[in-house]
């Protein structure tokens, strides 16, 4: 006779993994749109920070190919330039990016309000915690001493350069996963602030949670949000929610300080056996 079987996983959740600017640190995630639009000034190119902002959340060698291939920013290189940008161009101011983005998130590395008491509860739960983020080496190990005199400490810490692909690939996620010990995918939040942080986590099976205020989606520093009007606030935090909704994201919430809440409710439907 023929039967068909289903595993279920019915425990809690056994990982976080987060994202760095906009994330944990960097409130509005102005290192890394700053720091391109420096980058660009620098090779005779004025952007916006805007223009930057579109594809964050991907590795940063590809974010310069892709603010390259905008076809504004393009028609500006080729003004400037007297001709289009080609891989080279790309490879060239990659190469002029590090120590343009190094300084920027060293300069932003502040601790987001909440995290660290957000990381005491997780940790009272037994919950790795793990961060990746599209940074490359150098960033990376240029911030995580700022975090650790802060009181922040991670299990797993990986970058775009320590896998194959960045995101939206999972690999980082995966490494993550690998590093603590933890699986399957449906014990594993991944926690960050764009559609490729999304696309990520959903890539490797996991649960997702998109940040509204405290990242790219909304690009302001915390005392720029806390003094917008209410209504200019709300216009503005719906249309970050939509993006990321729109991505695939399972929650959105203002900050990492409202996860703990969302970390109860993936127990709970944990517990009934459902799956991300």
């Amino acid at each position: 006779m023929p039967f068909a079987y289903r595993r279920e996983y019915r425990g809690p959740v056994k990982l976080v993994s987060f994202d760095w600017a906009g994330t944990i640190v960097d409130f509005g995630s102005q290192a890394p749109a700053l720091a391109f639009v420096e980058l660009f000034r620098a090779a005779g190119v004025e952007i916006t920070p805007e223009q930057a902002r579109g594809p964050m959340g991907i590795g940063k060698r590809e974010h310069i190919a892709a603010l390259l291939d905008d076809p504004e920013i393009a028609s500006a290189w080729e003004a400037a330039h007297g001709a289009a940008p080609t891989a080279a161009d790309g490879d060239r101011l990659y190469e002029d990016f590090a120590p343009i983005q190094v300084r920027a998130a060293v300069e932003r590395a502040q601790m987001i309000p909440g995290v660290l008491e957000t990381i005491d509860w997780l940790r009272g739960r037994s919950i790795a915690i793990a961060t990746n983020t599209g940074y490359f080496q150098q960033v990376l190990d240029a911030i995580l001493p700022v975090a650790t005199e802060q009181g922040f400490e991670a299990d797993s810490n990986v970058c775009a350069t320590d896998v194959p692909a960045a995101r939206p690939a999972p690999w980082m996620l995966i490494v993550n996963m690998l590093e603590t010990g933890v699986y399957p995918s449906e014990a594993v939040v991944k926690v960050g602030d764009t559609v490729p942080d999304v696309e990520e986590g959903l890539n490797a099976g996991a649960w997702t949670v998109g940040l509204i205020e405290s990242g790219n989606g909304i690009g302001l520093r915390r005392e720029e949000v806390d003094a917008l009007p209410e209504a200019e606030l709300a216009m503005r935090s719906d249309r970050a929610r939509a993006t990321l909704q729109r991505a695939g994201a399972h929650y959105t919430i203002p900050t990492v300080a409202d996860l703990p809440a969302i970390i109860e409710d993936i127990d709970l439907r944990l517990r009934r056996g459902e799956r991300p």
